[in-house]
């Protein structure tokens, strides 16, 4: 990943609408709520490959247009409402373009194997001697 906020803010495009919620009589008249539109295949901060996995990893967060959307509404104010958007976009592409390491295999060694059998032994030793004898 090659980009920060900065970068990523110019390839956003954003939609105001008025919200519900906090703001009194403000509510009514001021656009606060804030849609974030980002398209992943028309961006020139992401290489093919990067926009093929993110592609693939974010196909339920697109909209009909092709755009990866993102609605925050939770500030009375349009600003603080756009960079909360902003950063939730960062860290949903950083999330997706994130590999994770393969995980390697490994055997479980002969004194592991050992010392569990053991116990095993020990604990089935202990629950036979819980037993009481009929016959006597």
């Amino acid at each position: 990943m090659n980009f920060n906020k900065a970068d990523l803010q110019k390839e956003t495009f954003y939609k105001a609408s008025r919200s519900g919620g906090k703001g009194g009589q403000n509510v009514n008249k001021v656009s606060s709520k804030v849609e974030l539109l980002f398209s992943i295949n028309n961006s020139i901060l992401l290489n093919d490959e990067e926009k093929e996995l993110l592609n693939e990893k974010l196909q339920t967060r697109f909209n009909k247009d092709g755009f990866v959307q993102i609605i925050c509404d939770e500030e009375r104010s349009q600003y603080l409402n756009k960079e909360k958007a902003l950063e939730r976009l960062f860290l949903l592409l950083t999330k997706a373009l994130h590999k994770s390491k393969i995980r390697k295999v490994t055997k479980v060694s002969k004194a592991a194997k050992a010392a569990r059998l053991e116990k095993k032994r020990l604990n089935a030793v202990k629950k036979e001697n819980r037993k009481r004898n009929f016959e006597e």
